[in-house]
């Protein structure tokens, strides 16, 4: 039997401890543009998008403010040459959603975009809808809800928990319907947060799929999988989840 902390996580990459140097965000994601300068995350932040009248007019507003930022420079172009040896790429390409529309109809379509997107970022810096509520794992200051209230999520739930889980996984459309697309900034702290991995090999899944699941991130992206005691009824139901992911993604035209 191994230590606690290889029966806890399960490492994925070697951090590098290097400086952060280059940043590239497609110039869709001007949000986290904005929010990378505002905490001095790069020495350098490079915009790239396929409009090159869009590019021009988010560098010079970026530059134009760059007198109260630490950041000595920000470029952007259509060629991804600008992107060279970057350390954190941010891709937020991607067909739009409609309302209504599930997010696995879109797989093809943005499969397609990254077909042209990664090749050119890998050129230049070579790198390394389903949803399944842990009940067992719930708790509050330590105390399991699910020792208060062993019918949680059931049929037989009066309190009916399980509406908690729903209107999680509805929220994302929710705020499409508002805003027309869903963002999420994170810094760079090694906290644990539900990032979409690899899952190949943990919890019986066989195939090349990726699920959100408890990750550790740092400066690399995720360095760690933190490995979740589930019940056999959450794990068959995250196999089936994985199996829904793979029976689209085996259909996907590369």
């Amino acid at each position: 039997m191994g230590t606690i902390k290889d029966q806890l996580i399960v490492n994925v990459l070697k951090e590098d401890q290097t400086p952060h140097n280059t940043i590239t965000v497609d110039a869709g994601g001007m949000a986290c543009a904005i929010s990378i300068l505002i905490k001095d995350l790069a020495d350098k932040l490079a915009l790239v998008h396929v409009i090159e009248d869009k590019l021009k007019k988010e560098m010079m507003d970026l530059q134009h403010g760059s007198l109260f930022l630490k950041t000595p420079k920000i470029v952007s172009s259509k060629d991804y040459a600008v992107t060279a040896n970057s350390k954190l790429v941010v891709i937020t390409a991607g067909a739009c959603q409609q309302e209504g529309e599930s997010h696995l109809n879109l797989v093809q379509y943005n499969v397609n975009i990254f077909k042209f997107i990664i090749p050119n970022i890998v050129k230049y810096s070579p790198i390394a809808n389903s949803s399944i509520p842990v009940w067992s794992g719930v708790n509050v200051a330590g105390v399991s809800l699910k020792s208060l209230h062993p019918v949680l999520r059931t049929d037989g739930d009066s309190e009916h928990w399980k509406d908690v889980h729903k209107q999680v996984v509805e929220c994302a459309y929710e705020v499409i319907k508002l805003k027309s697309y869903t963002s999420y900034i994170m810094k760079n702290l090694r906290r644990v947060h539900l990032i979409s991995t690899m899952i190949k090999g943990l919890y019986g899944i066989n195939e090349d799929v990726f699920l959100s699941v408890p990750c550790i991130v740092g400066q690399n992206g995720i360095s760690d999988v933190v490995k979740l005691t589930l019940t056999l009824e959450e794990e068959a139901r995250l196999k089936q989840s994985a199996d829904t992911l793979w029976g689209i993604q085996k259909e996907l035209q590369f």
